[in-house]
């Protein structure tokens, strides 16, 4: 299913609310208040649609899958150690070479060596089948060619 963009007026309204951190045309960031007291009144069995108005969204522009979204996503949240703080900040993507300490990069590099190994183990491993394989198959084409010729 193809998800509803944002038009731009949609956007300028959602951004002028206080419980949204960032919009585009495609996704909306609600603040760590909001998550939080979304979930509290969820908890109390308030439905999304209502606490959504209550807190000045417009449930048409989010349509039904984003409201559907945001409660399983809520409901994540409240899981997670970190709770609903936004982590994609800190913790995106690998850590840089050169911010490593010394013994950091060569346990890196150890760990990398430990993996290669492991690869060429594989790869070693599966040549070896290949080759089973193909002298199977050259043995059997023998063994044929040979019962041929014995029943002439």
């Amino acid at each position: 299913m193809e998800q509803r963009k944002f038009t731009p007026e949609d956007q300028r309204a959602l951004e002028a609310n206080p419980y949204v951190a960032r919009v585009s045309e495609t996704t909306i960031t609600y603040t760590e208040e909001f998550k939080e007291r979304f979930a509290l009144e969820y908890a109390a069995g308030k439905a999304p649609s209502i606490i959504l108005r209550e807190h000045g969204f417009d449930t048409a522009v989010l349509g039904r899958d984003r409201k559907d979204s945001l409660v399983k996503r809520i409901k994540a949240y409240s899981q997670r150690p970190s709770g609903f703080r936004d982590t994609r900040k800190g913790g995106a993507g690998r850590p840089r070479i050169k911010d490593l300490t010394d013994a950091e990069k060569i346990q890196r590099l150890e760990h990398q060596v430990k993996y290669l190994k492991q690869e060429n183990e594989f790869l070693k491993k599966i040549r070896y089948l290949d080759r089973q394989a193909e002298w199977e198959c050259k043995r059997k084409q023998n063994r044929k060619k040979s019962i041929k010729s014995s029943k002439k």
